[in-house]
């Protein structure tokens, strides 16, 4: 639930503002010293009536829909302040490791990964904190995410690039999945940099991740990957990673890494799907269902992910 910003304590101030008694005020001499009180009350007025209609801007705009325990975090990076609403409900209302790893890699990096005037999508965006950064770098970015949590990402986003950056940023809805030359014709929506921070952890849509990635990883686009390897089924992912795109290590942490990759062309022969699967069955997949349900979604799936 959002924070009503009608809250009963702003009420009383804005009523003892505004209810004053006329006769008091006919009644008492315009004297220096109460005409610069007027002024004062006046201005305090303006100033709360302008607080009101913020509020509710942001509000019906931007203000989170589903989070109930709100809290700011504060950042920098590209010499600039950066304010983070989080919010406990959701994982996409919180700050992981690989955003932060990803975000610092970028600002520290800034001559070997020039963004400026480059298409940047970031995929599960979450608070958005490193698309942020990027703007702040002169990309172009679009912030995806689900579109129950756009709100939180929206508000983010707007307040910490209004007026700081080259382009403004953009927020979008994007659902993980095998059909996406429908809604995001390759045709179309082509970016020279990918992001993708802590995307892969405990959930089911893995395989759709993968797709995802794919989809809009053409040639020419640079994908990079950060993310913090805390199951078992984190390192399978990333082994089908490595054999879907050409990759290179560019940071490891302990157990956090970063990733370059970009698209790999089948080789004469070699079907994509082929490709997916590598060694998978021998490589600790969980059960054999679980393997089966894998493959049966690549194989379903194969051509559109090709596209």
């Amino acid at each position: 639930m959002h924070t009503d910003c009608n809250s009963p304590g702003i009420k009383t101030r804005h009523q003892c503002i505004f209810i004053r008694p006329l006769c008091q005020h006919r009644a008492r001499k315009p004297t220096a010293v109460t005409m610069e009180e007027d002024e004062e009350q006046t201005e305090e007025m303006e100033q709360s009536h302008n607080s009101e209609v913020v509020h509710k801007q942001q509000r019906q705009g931007w203000a989170p829909c589903f989070f109930s325990r709100p809290d700011k975090e504060m950042y920098n990076y590209v010499g600039q302040e950066i304010v983070i609403q989080e919010g406990f409900d959701s994982y996409a209302g919180m700050i992981w490791p690989g955003a932060l790893a990803l975000s610092q890699y970028l600002d520290s990096h800034r001559s070997q990964l020039n963004l400026m005037d480059k298409a940047v999508l970031e995929i599960g965006a979450g608070t958005g904190l490193l698309s942020i950064v990027a703007s702040l770098l002169g990309a172009w970015v679009t912030a995806t995410d689900l579109p129950d949590v756009l709100g939180n990402l929206t508000f983010n986003v707007s307040k910490n690039t209004r007026g700081r950056c080259r382009h403004t940023p953009q927020v979008a809805p994007l659902s993980w999945g095998y059909d996406l030359e429908r809604t995001y014709p390759t045709a179309i929506y082509r970016y020279d940099y990918i992001l993708a921070a802590d995307v892969v952890y405990h959930h089911d849509f893995l395989d759709e991740l993968l797709a995802t990635l794919k989809h809009f990883c053409q040639p020419g686009t640079t994908l990079l990957l950060a993310n913090k390897i805390r199951l078992e089924s984190d390192q399978t992912f990333l082994d089908k990673f490595k054999r879907v795109f050409n990759t290179r290590l560019l940071e490891e942490d302990e157990s956090l890494v970063i990733f370059m990759a970009t698209c790999r062309e089948a080789k004469e022969g070699e079907d994509m799907q082929d490709l997916q699967k590598g060694k998978a069955r021998g490589e600790g997949m969980n059960s054999e269902g679980e393997g089966g349900r894998c493959h049966e979604n690549m194989d379903g799936k194969s051509s559109r992910i090709d596209s």
